[in-house]
């Protein structure tokens, strides 16, 4: 009796010290209401709360997370053609990485709308579980899902309580789907590798070395030491959240070390009885709620992209119920990557999310639905680029090289092995060199944080070579449309023999693209020449001018760069990148077409080249093979049709 009552009591005060919180809440800011609209918080306007949209005309100075960039014009063809609304298309954050908003350090977000009609991302029905290996899941092309289980659209947002590392970590999440009759199961499901899926062969792909998945390990006095894969399972009653659960995966050893920030729940599920590794329950060390959660209490704006249904239509407003919330606090339930492993403040405990639908509250259940696997947290990598790319006729000179792509919350430091760095700007994002070496630029995603990515620029110098003198007045390039205009002014033009326009698209390599003869006199003339690049794809276009004298000496102009219009047609995620053996590729293609990718090394020699199908939609693409190149960086030029997208792949050890 003595015992049973033990037993009741540990129970009894295990439901007090983590009660949870089901009833509308602000946490760090963020409306967690079964709402989507910033300074509206559970059917009352106010000002204040941050949420994931901004209804226009709304006001008060609580702002919105997701980049609503280009939403009416997908309205507008979801009018025109209603074939457009089966396709899947997603929205990152609309501010940089460890942006401050409204006093709050915002670390990412992601909206992501999900396939639609011929939905071809389900599990197969059957035995498709959380325990298993993402090898070992069954997905077919197509195959319908109850409405109580199919996702419509997806939300996950991370953020602090405040503006430093010391601050609680949360992350929210949010679901919108079909049917709101009867309680619903999903999971919120975060892995270390970058494992994708790939809708051609229906399989999954990247995933961990440990039965499918990364394990977390422990030292023996229960500190971390290797962080895994985690998973969050949420379960809602036709009304609320009734509740959330946190597990880890691990190898079933590890339940007898006492890890130290969370306490172990008691459970364990791998893809058998017997397994070795699987998913165990986690819980707070300490009193008080790590979630919060409800579905929405009446009609509500389902948010500028308005809402797909499964029968093709398309609404403004949510059902009662038809929308999801929950936020957990990371730093309560121990999943802070600052208390986790050195208190990188930058860091992430998870790479890439993966959300599914399950069949039952039992964490073993059928699985469903699925949204992803999809990056979080990859926030621009350093790109820099000179505008004087050598140097002619000595290694001395003056350049300036110039972060391509700089965030606001990053800092940039420089360094050089043998270069000569003269002058640094104030907000770190360019120098000027006046010597050819080497330049290396190391980016931090704020102050305090480790190193996130590393670019490198080389100045050449070409001892054949001369600038030209100041007879030649000036060289400009504008771009109109399609066509590049140059133009170039040059004095005492009786000296010249030729000139030839050259063109790179790599800062490097030239190529003549025009040459003309200079008219014979001493006055200052003008000259032009228009070059048609709707058939160069590249990010910058570099143009530069030869002048060839009457004694055969050559002389170059400083070059003149041009950005061209972005063609966002396709879109292209490489990964992993740096790479070891495995290239990845995420291709979102709106037709089906043939992808080409050329690789190159920094002499301009195209070294390899792949070509590949992609269907219409998502595809994932492998190629392997690259466990023997030198490390180093290969620029990358992938074609697709009349579009190109131009990378950098990075090979090290």
């Amino acid at each position: 009796m003595k015992t049973f009552l033990l037993f009741l009591t540990i129970l009894i005060s295990t439901g007090i010290l983590h009660a949870q919180i089901t009833t509308p809440i602000i946490k760090a800011n963020f409306g967690v209401d079964g709402e989507l609209r910033a300074n509206y918080f559970y059917n009352f306007q106010q000002s204040g709360n941050d949420d994931w949209f901004r209804l226009p005309a709304t006001p008060g100075s609580g702002d919105f997370v997701i980049d609503t960039t280009g939403a009416a014009a997908i309205l507008a063809g979801y009018n025109a053609n209603p074939a457009l609304r089966q396709i899947p298309f997603y929205r990152k954050m609309r501010y940089p990485a460890y942006s401050l908003m409204n006093n709050k350090r915002v670390v990412d977000a992601v909206f992501i709308r999900d396939y639609h009609g011929d939905d071809s991302t389900v599990f197969a029905s059957g035995a498709n579980k959380n325990g298993m290996s993402p090898a070992m899941w069954s997905c077919p092309m197509s195959q319908s899902v109850p409405d109580k289980n199919e996702i419509l659209d997806m939300f996950v947002h991370v953020r602090r309580e405040g503006p430093i590392a010391a601050d609680s970590l949360w992350m929210f999440g949010g679901l919108s789907i079909e049917n709101t009759t009867g309680n619903r199961y999903f999971d919120f499901e975060m892995y270390q590798t970058d494992i994708y899926y790939d809708r051609p062969s229906q399989r999954f792909y990247g995933y961990g070395p440990d039965a499918g998945h990364t394990r977390w390990q422990f030292d023996a006095a229960g500190n971390i030491t290797v962080p895994g894969d985690i998973i969050f399972t949420a379960e809602y009653s036709t009304s609320a959240l009734n509740t959330v659960e946190a597990r880890i995966w691990v190898d079933k050893s590890a339940l007898l070390i006492d890890p130290q920030g969370f306490d172990w729940t008691g459970s364990f599920d791998g893809a058998n009885n017997g397994s070795q590794y699987g998913y165990a329950g986690i819980q707070p060390e300490t009193a008080g709620a790590f979630y919060t959660g409800l579905t929405n209490p009446s009609a509500a704006w389902a948010g500028p992209f308005a809402l797909v249904r499964t029968d093709n239509s398309v609404v403004t407003n949510y059902t009662t119920n038809q929308f999801m919330e929950f936020s957990i606090n990371l730093t309560k339930i121990g999943l802070d990557p600052v208390t986790l492993l050195g208190g990188n403040s930058c860091g992430m405990p998870f790479r890439r999310i993966l959300v599914k639908s399950r069949s039952s509250t039992s964490f073993t259940a059928e699985l469903k639905d699925f949204v992803g696997p999809f990056d979080f947290f990859l926030a621009p990598r350093a790109d820099i680029s000179a505008n004087i790319p050598f140097f002619c006729g000595s290694s001395f000179g003056v350049s300036d090289i110039t972060v391509n792509n700089a965030i606001a919350t990053s800092v940039y430091t420089w360094s050089t092995p043998n270069g000569t760095i003269a002058n640094t700007s104030a907000d770190g994002t360019r120098i000027t060199v006046t010597s050819a070496g080497t330049y290396i630029v190391t980016q931090r995603l704020q102050a305090g944080c480790s190193v996130y990515a590393t670019d490198t620029v080389t100045i050449g110098f070409d001892a054949f070579c001369t600038l030209l003198p100041k007879n030649l007045l000036g060289f400009d390039g504008q771009l109109s449309g399609e066509q590049v205009n140059l133009q170039w002014r040059l004095a005492t033009n009786h000296d010249a023999r030729q000139f030839t326009l050259e063109r790179s698209t790599d800062g490097i390599h030239y190529t003549a693209i025009a040459s003309s003869t200079p008219n014979s006199t001493d006055k200052i003339l003008d000259y032009a020449q228009q070059d048609n690049i709707s058939n160069v794809l590249a990010n910058n276009i570099y143009y530069r001018l030869l002048v060839t004298d009457i004694n055969g000496a050559k002389k170059y102009s400083e070059v003149v760069t041009i950005t061209p219009p972005v063609h966002k047609l396709i879109a292209v995620a490489m990964y992993p990148n740096p790479v070891h053996d495995k290239l990845q590729l995420q291709v979102f293609s709106p037709t089906g077409k043939t992808l080409q990718l050329d690789i190159y090394d920094l002499a301009g020699k195209k070294i390899k080249t792949f070509t590949r199908q992609v269907a219409k939609g998502n595809s994932v693409l492998v190629m392997d093979g690259f466990s023997n190149w030198a490390t180093g960086v290969y620029p990358v030029k992938i074609t697709a049709g009349n579009e190109c997208l131009a990378e950098r792949l990075v090979i090290t050890r």
